[in-house]
């Protein structure tokens, strides 16, 4: 069993983009970290293989987090494996091809409000179970990954995943004040255009070269830019900081 000091990070969608970059930068960083997947299980298991290579702990988890059953099993697994839970980076997510609401039909507001909403509410539930003293816990920290969709819309894009993204925003705020008193602190990061394949899932590989004059810096942002900031938020150095949403934009 792992000592008792030991920080335990659970990262939803962890086999790429965001989501490798933040277990890499986290277990560099001395968490043993549990790599969440749903179906890349290659390349989860490629993100574990190079944290230990590096002397880092880390295991690789299937789940989809868009099942309640799966996600106990998942932080049930990650506790057993690892030790008691300290963090969770929410990050997991989904986006369909770009699309006007006038096109959208009910199968795709599920699929996509069941990953990136339910999923986000059940891990978040989950790991305060854990963490929290009210449940026993020794407290922790969970960050959220929004989206600047959020506050632009994606308008003739993807508003319901615009709308997702809205919802975790909230989330973040209102659990940030349900669970602050019981050790836990919760924030979210809110990436803009950022270099991973979430793009060509929506239909539109070269997307950031199309907006990236929207974008203040003229450019797109990478995966490790955002991890450096979800990071910052799940270290002693944010103690203070709860219900707080940083945008990783490039000034958008």
């Amino acid at each position: 069993m792992p000592a008792e000091n030991s920080q335990v990070l659970i990262v939803t969608g962890a086999s790429r983009g965001i989501g490798a970059a933040t277990a890499h930068l986290a277990a560099a960083r001395g968490f043993r970290v549990c790599v969440n997947y749903c179906r890349q299980q290659q390349a989860a298991e490629a993100v574990v293989a190079t944290i230990q290579q590096k002397g880092g702990a880390a295991v690789a988890v299937q789940a989809d987090v868009s099942s309640e059953s799966d996600v106990v099993r998942l932080f049930d697994s990650a506790v057993r494996q690892l030790g008691p839970l300290t963090a969770l980076v929410n990050n997991a997510g989904t986006v369909e091809r770009q699309s006007r609401l006038d096109s959208i039909d009910a199968a795709r507001l599920h699929r996509v409000f069941a990953t990136n909403v339910f999923g986000s509410f059940l891990c978040a539930r989950e790991a305060v179970r854990r963490m929290s003293t009210r449940h026993g816990g020794r407290g922790g920290s969970i960050v959220n990954v929004s989206s600047a969709a959020a506050r632009l819309g994606s308008p003739h894009e993807y508003i319901e995943y615009a709308a997702s993204k809205g919802a975790i925003d909230t989330l973040t705020l209102g659990l940030a004040k349900e669970v602050a008193e019981e050790k836990i602190r919760v924030n979210a990061v809110r990436p803009g255009v950022i270099h991973t394949d979430i793009h060509a899932q929506g239909g539109e590989p070269n997307r950031i070269d199309r907006v990236k004059s929207q974008v203040p810096m003229q450019r797109g942002g990478y995966p490790e830019e955002v991890a450096n900031a979800i990071l910052w938020l799940l270290s002693k150095e944010a103690s203070y900081v709860t219900g707080a949403i940083l945008d990783v934009t490039g000034g958008r």
